[in-house]
């Protein structure tokens, strides 16, 4: 799938669904892991980074001290505040904030599904285009490094595993899309799951 099929595709996709209302999460694979109902609200930007050889994900790895997933591959993204009027607003500045990404350069398209986490948060994926001359100030207590991977590997199905690891005594089952020295996983692999699902698996249904 080229660039221009793709974008056409994602604008398409996002001006037929827009707002999509459905919701996934880490339940998808393990249903006994569906949070409670108490959820927390907050939002990550999907940053498609618009590339002339060919579209990017810009994605995150987190530094190792954190308390909450330490070293883990991440979209840049946290709490919906009081003063978010909407999701796309918490992403543009969790992303300005995380790793220094001018909201200017950002085309917001659309939304994906909602991603419930076993943590208990109600995501909400904000999708946007990246102008490729964006600069990036990473948060050095948060953020370890700011890369980006080919669109057409994490789109590619052939790149899409079915990993597990022991949680609690309990065998889960998680999304993993490795490439090269990063092991993206978890609700990251599940939100890009998503995009997946509306760019390639909707398509061909």
């Amino acid at each position: 799938m080229n660039r221009t099929l793709i974008m056409e595709r994602l604008d398409r996709s996002f001006e037929n669904f827009g707002v999509r209302s459905s919701s996934r999460g880490d339940h998808d694979l393990n249903p006994d892991m569906r949070p409670g109902t108490e959820l927390r609200e907050a939002a990550v930007l999907v940053p498609l980074v618009e590339r002339d050889e060919g579209l990017t994900m810009m994605l995150t790895q987190r530094t190792d001290h954190l308390d909450h997933h330490p070293g883990q591959i991440s979209f840049p993204g946290g709490h919906i505040e009081p003063e978010d009027c909407t999701p796309e607003e918490a992403a543009l500045r969790e992303a300005e904030e995380e790793v220094g990404l001018d909201r200017g350069h950002v085309r917001i398209i659309g939304r994906l599904d909602q991603y419930i986490t076993r943590t208990g948060f109600s995501v909400t994926p904000v999708v946007g285009f990246v102008h490729p001359e964006y600069t990036v100030a990473p948060d050095e207590f948060e953020v370890a490094e700011v890369f980006e991977v080919p669109l057409a590997f994490l789109l590619d199905a052939a790149n899409h595993r079915r990993d597990s690891r022991i949680y609690k005594g309990l065998k889960r089952e998680f999304y993993a899309m490795p490439y090269g020295d990063y092991y993206i996983w978890g609700a990251t692999a599940g939100m890009i799951r998503n995009l997946y699902d509306v760019l390639i698996g909707e398509a061909e249904a």
